[in-house]
């Protein structure tokens, strides 16, 4: 028989895993510090850099793209060789791949906290890093497909199936999602506006969790669980029904993010009944691989990676049972925009993707370093430790979403509102944010004792940079692609890739295409006008400082919200919004109908000391917004752009009228201070957050607010 030898590239690996682990502590330290602030807003020192609004995307940028990001990686690279019986397509892409992401994420790093920031969620990033983020996908793309091309093992195990469904479809969500305009080397404006790109944004935005966070790990679930148990996965059709099913369903669901909301009605809905048929699959991939262990039950108790993988696993299932659940009408009315989708978010990345990753450093560490782990005890105690983390993290959060969404609809016996003051309720919650400071505590406290464990482990070992390794070449194993027709396909990657591509664009197509097509989709109001300058450049300060991390602006029709609100916010009047800022949660109270609420004074006491105006505040102060000049010489570039993306500005009106716009409106917020006994500068950012602040909600006619609303 015909046996080539290679070597399998451990290299790439152990670059990888250190990565995973660095940039994992960073995360989580910089999650630690964001929930430390909402309960103690001083924690930022008054340093603008640090603020949550600036630190709570680079928070979720690490964890997902650098933690995550780098463990998927690591998993893929180690799998995919040993699955095809080939060494990595080229290792100059993969190294290529390894210190491009690194320097994505050292970019990302640096521009979140100086507020270089597009605003949309998972994809704050500006457009150079996301033209790098292409590149380099395109890079890991070309050494995957590469590699299955040129693989031994004629069949494609089920693992490769997931690893290939990411790759072309995070292609697709990001390139879409990421159209925009620039207006210079750091500031660009979405392609698209206000309902259509609320649209986009939440079918990149869970998508990017169905694809990113979901399948690559399922497929390293596929690979590294049986591997660990030394047992055949428990179902090879329900392998396929888990895979295709999943691929072609998740892609409909990015519109429960958005329910209730101006989004058209035939969106919702799809949105939700596909959210609910994701149950099955889910469920079906969760089962496959706890049944995989059936028979194994004994090691799993004394073994610290089949813990870890259990729990990931039970932890997904739970994650993907809760989310179609959330996005019944009912239940989203009661839930969104509370911390209840704080703690579920939580749940699935911290028990998932965690303990998924923790049990993959476990397992190849000890094989990369040719030893034994150096101590399954301590492995033990980080298991439970990290338990201990999630349930102190996740309770109080889920108690704290409960507590808000009920708080915020209950009426009196008079018809009243019973808590008509936002602040009434945050000081309910603010002992469970302590609380889940602890378990964040608890869970990176588990972390370093995993940190030291495997440091141990490879100083007892040597490491292997490439594994000896033998296989037939691929045509003396044409013969194990014969059968069934499934089967068959595992043979041909391209077809493969093919049918997975088409199950993911038919329902990406049928959401977005019919938001540019029919008009009525996005019916207009003739009272809407696009931004002033000073407002162009004061909206763009509110998205620097992530004021949409905490205040939504999108109120929905409850009597709850318009008692409490105003009127019950329109598909129309964010045609020119690039981005959209409906938001996702609220720290503070919606401000869609903020607009001449209070007085000029009041917002600027408010911003220097939200104490001051309202006692009990977990808003930090910005103090420097008071003396900061704002910038206006990029106003020209700003206005042109905004114009290019379908803003009706005039022609030529950036060149000098846009310029006496924008001092006559400062001026006019100036005198308006003095009413209130402020003097100010007319030169000062804090005088165009002001003026951004005082239209919003204006451009219609509001039905009264009926009671207080801070």
């Amino acid at each position: 028989m015909n046996v080539e030898n290679f070597k399998y590239d451990n290299r790439i690996v152990r670059a990888f895993a250190i990565a995973t682990i660095v940039w994992g502590v960073v995360g989580m330290l910089a999650g630690l510090l964001a929930a430390v602030q909402l309960f103690f807003p001083e924690a930022n020192l008054n340093f603008q850099f640090i603020t949550f609004g600036r630190i709570r995307p680079l928070h979720t940028n690490a964890v997902i793209f650098a933690f995550i990001g780098n463990g998927m990686f690591m998993g893929i690279y180690y799998s995919l060789q040993r699955l095809c019986k080939a060494r990595m397509f080229s290792d100059f892409l993969s190294w290529l791949n390894f210190w491009g992401w690194q320097s994505i994420i050292v970019a990302a790093a640096v521009t979140l906290p100086l507020g270089l920031t597009t605003s949309k969620e998972y994809a704050e990033l500006e457009w150079p890093i996301d033209i790098a983020i292409a590149l380099i996908w395109v890079v890991f793309a070309v050494n995957l497909f590469g590699t299955i091309i040129k693989r031994r093992e004629k069949h494609m195990y089920v693992a490769i199936w997931f690893y290939i469904a990411t790759a072309i479809t995070i292609a697709v969500l990001h390139i879409v999602n990421s159209m925009e305009m620039p207006a210079s080397l750091f500031k660009s404006y979405s392609m698209y506006a206000g309902v259509q790109d609320a649209l986009v944004q939440w079918w990149y935005g869970h998508n990017a969790v169905a694809f990113f966070l979901t399948t690559p790990y399922l497929g390293l679930m596929y690979y590294f669980l049986p591997k660990a148990a030394g047992r055949p996965v428990f179902s090879y059709r329900l392998s396929i029904i888990h895979f295709w099913a999943l691929v072609f369903l998740y892609i409909w669901a990015g519109p429960h993010h958005l329910l209730y909301t101006a989004l058209p009605d035939w969106a919702q809905s799809l949105g939700v009944v596909f959210s609910l048929m994701l149950i099955a699959p889910s469920w079906g991939g969760m089962l496959n691989g706890l049944l995989t262990l059936r028979g194994a039950w004994d090691k799993v108790r004394v073994d610290p990676v089949l813990k870890f993988m259990v729990a990931a696993v039970t932890a997904y299932g739970m994650s993907t049972l809760e989310g179609p659940l959330m996005s019944i009408k009912a239940v989203n009315g009661l839930t969104h925009y509370t911390d209840w989708v704080i703690a579920h978010v939580h749940a699935g990345a911290l028990g998932w993707n965690g303990f998924l990753t923790f049990s993959m450093l476990y397992f190849l560490f000890p094989r990369l370093y040719k030893t034994q782990l150096w101590s399954t005890k301590l492995a033990n105690y980080h298991f439970w430790l990290g338990m201990l983390g999630i349930v102190f993290y996740c309770i109080p959060i889920y108690v704290a979403g409960l507590t808000e969404g009920l708080m915020w609809k209950q009426f009196n016996k008079d018809g009243f509102l019973q808590y008509p003051n936002f602040l009434e309720t945050i000081v309910q919650v603010v002992p469970m944010f302590k609380l889940r400071a602890v378990g964040g505590v608890l869970y990176l406290v588990g972390v370093f004792m995993m940190i030291y464990n495997l440091y141990k482990t490879a100083k007892s070992g040597q490491f292997e940079p490439d594994t000896e390794a033998q296989a037939a070449p691929i045509a003396k194993t044409v013969s194990q692609a014969k059968g069934a027709f499934h089967r068959m396909l595992e043979g041909k990657p391209l077809i493969f890739t093919g049918l997975a591509l088409v199950a993911v664009l038919i329902g990406g197509l049928v959401e977005v295409i019919p938001m540019y097509l029919i008009k009525q989709n996005v019916p207009t109001i003739a009272s809407v006008k696009p931004y002033s300058p000073l407002e162009v450049l004061g909206r763009d300060l509110y998205i620097r400082e992530g004021c949409l991390g905490c205040h939504s602006q999108m109120v929905r029709p409850f009597r709850s919200e318009t008692e409490r609100y105003g009127e019950y916010s329109k598909a129309g009047e964010s045609v020119y919004d690039h981005p959209f800022l409906w938001g996702s949660e609220r720290k503070g109270p919606d401000l869609a109908r903020e607009g001449g609420k209070y007085p000029d004074a009041w917002h600027y006491n408010h911003i220097d000391d939200p104490s001051s105006t309202s006692p009990g505040s977990i808003m930090p102060r910005y103090s420097w917004l008071l003396t900061q000049k704002l910038d206006t010489a990029c106003l020209p570039a700003r206005l042109n752009a905004l114009r290019k993306v379908g803003v009706p500005y005039p022609a030529g009106y950036e060149n000098g009228p846009a310029q006496k716009d924008l001092e006559a409106q400062a001026a006019r917020v100036v005198e308006g201070l003095k009413i209130g006994s402020v003097k100010a500068d007319a030169d000062k950012e804090i005088i165009a957050l002001i003026a951004y602040l005082q239209r919003l909600g204006t451009d219609i006619k509001a039905a009264p607010v009926t009671t207080a609303t801070k």
